[in-house]
């Protein structure tokens, strides 16, 4: 466990022209101890849960009229289709059924205890300002900025996708962006032919303090941004794939709601 020692720990807060307009001291959840640990329990638990049943139909493959010939006539003792020489319904047969197929009753869900879970986001958000953490995970931070970027809340009312690129390039974040949009690939495997054809680096988190904003819909047309409110805030945004670190931006009342965070 390596603590994190932000007592007296203050970000700037930056305006729509990527200038600093003030300095605020963080809230307190930003002092939670790094828990690489209970961080990936937790995506681990909500990436489980996201997962939807699936399973062969009843009798899958054992929907044949069959008889088995007996020994005696040279030739394998197995089911066959009757008045055909087709062999049925074994699994080490041509169009037999399988020998152990999925079943839709399968559990996928993994619990996890309510205080694991949220100590492993408020470890998430306090790994927001870990400039090393963030580095790791590949994103590209400009020089001098503090971290997390905490803009003014009159920037939440920018509703248009080009203003928000703007932005983004005013605090030195566009090669972030960039980065993204040159890392679309077309992914290895059968994964092309199962609806997830590409895939692309997770870009920067924008938390607003309300869905209303028109940043909330804007921001989300560029590659690999999310947008999502403080109450919507969970490990799998803070921490894609558990691992923690990944570049947030926080408006001013976002960053405020996060003081009485449990």
């Amino acid at each position: 466990m390596v603590a994190m020692t932000l007592l007296e720990a203050k970000v700037s807060v930056y305006d729509k022209e990527g200038k600093e307009v003030e300095s605020i001291p963080l809230p307190s959840v930003f002092n939670t101890p790094f828990r690489p640990d209970i961080i990936l329990r937790d995506v681990t638990s909500i990436r489980a849960n996201r997962r939807q049943p699936y399973g062969s139909m009843f009798r899958a493959g054992m929907r044949h009229s069959v008889e088995t010939w007996g020994k005696g006539r040279g030739v394998a003792r197995v089911q066959r289709i009757k008045g055909l020489s087709r062999a049925a319904e074994s699994p080490n047969n041509i169009g037999g059924r399988r020998a152990h197929p999925p079943r839709s009753e399968k559990v996928w869900a993994k619990k996890i205890n309510e205080k694991e879970r949220k100590l492993a986001l408020k470890s998430a958000i306090a790994c927001t300002t870990r400039k090393e953490l963030v580095l790791a995970r590949g994103h590209i931070l400009p020089e001098g900025k503090t971290l997390p970027i905490v803009f003014t809340d009159d920037a939440e009312e920018m509703g248009k996708t080009v203003e928000i690129e703007a932005f983004f390039a005013a605090l030195g974040l566009i090669e972030d962006i960039r980065r993204v949009r040159e890392g679309r690939k077309i992914r290895a495997g059968k994964g092309k032919m199962r609806n997830r054809r590409y895939r692309q680096p997770v870009g920067p988190l924008v938390v607003v303090s309300d869905d209303k904003r028109p940043l909330f819909r804007a921001a989300k047309n560029l590659a690999g941004v999310d947008v999502c409110t403080p109450d919507k805030l969970n490990t799998e945004m803070l921490a894609p794939g558990g691992v923690p670190g990944r570049l947030t931006l926080f408006s001013r009342k976002a960053l405020a709601a996060l003081e009485g965070l449990q």
